[in-house]
């Protein structure tokens, strides 16, 4: 099992819990991620989003500051919002990024659960999945490709007739995992395709993605894909801390700060202690605690999904930056070795 993170860029918060600058936001996950390197987290995703709290507007360029600053992890999207960018960018960014680490990177498509990258680029959210269908095939065929030249034609973008997409990855070609939020389509869509998926659950109980797990494979089992190339990984969010109390208390009002944003942005309620509550504890989706606990929580969820990776966001709202950092920290060397124990038990 992989232990791992991932982030959208967290903007710090100043004592009248004013939003500091956006740039300081991106050296502290630049920061992160050399850490978690360093402490031996396995993996680490930036995610996509382009709002003043979570200013990771472009996961390959932080990607690839972060490729020549580690030496180990592997480093991904989490996701690209490719409905609404140029999958030869992404491609052309990410295998700039895999060069300098050495084959250490991935890419992670998703459609995206915001939709400002529709207004912000000239899209229209009406044409939201025939975008990301057209531009997941088109970054498919460039990842596929024997030869940089790539042929492609597409309804949603200009043709490419036999053009070089520069430069090639340090293995020919990358890992492209497909994102989703629990969508059964997008489960199935991965199966049929043969691609990698990852599941991000934010809420409810997480076994309740079993299902889809199941249909994944299913899919790619019907397809005719290798088992080698089928994977599952679940994102979600947590927080660890010398005691369950502690990690509580430190991941709150971070989360209280986001779910009030994103309840201007979407209409959701005001946020409730006891929901938090609840999702901190088995069979919620928080995993926040003590090292033993979220181990344990960890292993309990692999016996429904069976995934080989488990990354957690663990900044949100403008939690303080050191708490992140022992987060990590404790993320690799506490609960990193206790879920490789519990699995060998099984």
């Amino acid at each position: 099992m992989e232990i791992g993170a991932y982030s959208f860029g967290d903007t710090q918060l100043d004592e009248n819990g004013q939003q500091t600058d956006t740039a300081g936001a991106i050296r502290n996950l630049h920061e992160a991620i050399v850490h978690a390197d360093a402490v031996g987290l396995d993996y680490f995703g930036v995610g996509e989003h382009h709002t003043m709290s979570m200013p990771a507007s472009s996961p390959g360029a932080v990607i690839a500051a972060a490729a020549g600053a580690t030496k180990q992890i592997t480093l991904g999207s989490g996701a690209s919002i490719i409905s609404t960018d140029d999958p030869v960018r992404v491609y052309q960014q990410f295998a700039t990024a895999d060069a300098i680490s050495g084959g250490r990177v991935e890419i992670t498509a998703g459609r995206g659960s915001s939709v400002e990258t529709f207004p912000l680029f000239g899209y229209d959210l009406a044409d939201y999945d025939e975008l990301y269908a057209n531009k997941l095939d088109l970054l498919m065929t460039i990842n596929d490709s024997s030869s940089p030249q790539v042929t492609w034609q597409g309804a949603r973008r200009p043709d490419i007739p036999g053009l070089d997409v520069v430069p090639r990855p340090y293995n020919s070609r990358m890992p492209i995992w497909l994102a989703t939020g629990g969508n059964a389509g997008s489960s199935a869509r991965a199966g049929q395709l043969g691609l990698p998926i990852s599941y991000g659950i934010i809420g409810g109980a997480p076994a309740r993605f079993a299902p889809l797990a199941q249909l994944y494979r299913k899919s790619a089992d019907a397809a005719g894909h290798p088992v080698s190339n089928i994977k599952v990984s679940v994102a979600a969010l947590g927080m660890v801390a010398r005691t369950k109390q502690e990690a509580l208390d430190r991941f709150y009002p971070g989360w209280y700060n986001l779910n009030v944003e994103m309840g201007k942005r979407r209409g959701w309620s005001e946020p409730d202690q006891r929901a938090y509550l609840a999702q901190a504890e088995a069979p919620g989706a928080y995993y926040i605690g003590d090292p033993d606990d979220v181990a344990e929580r960890i292993v309990h969820l692999h016996g429904y999904m069976g995934h080989m990776r488990h990354f957690l966001q663990m900044d949100i709202g403008g939690i303080p930056h050191e708490h992140l950092m022992e987060s990590i920290t404790l993320l690799a060397t506490e609960v990193k070795p206790r879920v490789q124990r519990l699995l060998d038990r099984q």
